[in-house]
């Protein structure tokens, strides 16, 4: 990985950036496909969201849409951009007061090359055991709180599954370690309200639009996992994967899998997903 830090190629951060101090911060992960950056206005819509709601001190926008453009260029396979922004450096405590220059970080790594692999052959999720806390304030932020997915993810390797089905805390259905869940039943499609715990993905977003007008109806909603037992078809979605088909899921405490095999909404969204 190569790292830049306000600009300069370093990947020192001082130890009293509030990212590494309280996780005071957000971030955004772009997808680099020829030389191009996959979304990035969607990307930069984003993180000025973000930094607003969470009321961080902004970078000079111009300059880091620049700043990426740049990079992307130099890139001569798909890669994976992320975005990092801090409130900055400061001492001890919680204030956040008289913060003027956020720290802003950005890196460049490989490419998931599995994510292809899992598009033509799909996946199995396992129903995690870890919830998320429920927060309306912080619902939808991409923050820099990651610690619930650091477990998540933890209990999927674990159980070498693909990826998780994740619930809050009244096991309500979320989303997944690291994407946003879609179901359909019949001409119906699904997916879970964010109002309290959970990221907006840039890809969540996107079918949203696209199912507007659509053959489909969307709606969004509180259900629990049980939802998904008898409904035709499941898929997955960030805009690195972008979106992927899931062939099963799996309980582990009940010892019960659910199978899908239908693949029609999945069909009819990729070619507006690439």
């Amino acid at each position: 990985m190569t790292y830049w830090i306000n600009g300069s190629k370093t990947d020192t951060l001082s130890a009293s950036d509030r990212a590494v101090q309280f996780g005071d911060g957000c971030f955004t992960t772009l997808k680099v496909e020829r030389q191009q950056i996959v979304m990035l206005e969607q990307h930069l819509t984003r993180l000025r969201t973000d930094t607003m709601r969470l009321r961080l001190p902004p970078p000079d926008w111009q300059q880091l849409r620049a700043h990426l453009v740049n990079i992307a260029e130099q890139q001569s396979e798909t890669m994976v951009l992320k975005v990092i922004i801090s409130r900055g450096q400061g001492g001890r405590g919680y204030s956040s007061a008289n913060f003027t220059a956020p720290t802003v970080i950005v890196s460049v790594s490989p490419y998931p090359h599995h994510y292809p692999c899992w598009q033509q052959a799909g996946i199995e999720l396992i129903l995690s055991p870890i919830p998320l806390g429920k927060n309306p304030y912080l619902a939808g932020i991409k923050h820099l709180n990651r610690l619930e997915q650091v477990l998540i993810k933890q209990y999927i390797d674990d159980q070498q599954a693909d990826e998780a089905l994740v619930v809050d805390i009244e096991g309500l259905l979320v989303e997944c370690c690291s994407a946003n869940i879609f179901w359909r039943q019949g001409e119906q499609v699904y997916t879970p309200l964010l109002d309290n715990a959970g990221v907006n993905g840039l890809m969540r977003q996107r079918i949203i639009q696209l199912l507007a007008d659509s053959p489909y109806t969307l709606q969004q909603v509180a259900e629990s996992p049980q939802a998904l037992a008898l409904c035709d078809e499941v898929l997955v979605c960030n805009t690195l994967m972008p979106i992927i088909p899931v062939n099963a899921i799996r309980l582990p405490e009940s010892s019960t899998v659910w199978h899908y095999q239908s693949r029609h909404l999945f069909n009819y969204l990729l070619p507006s997903c690439q």
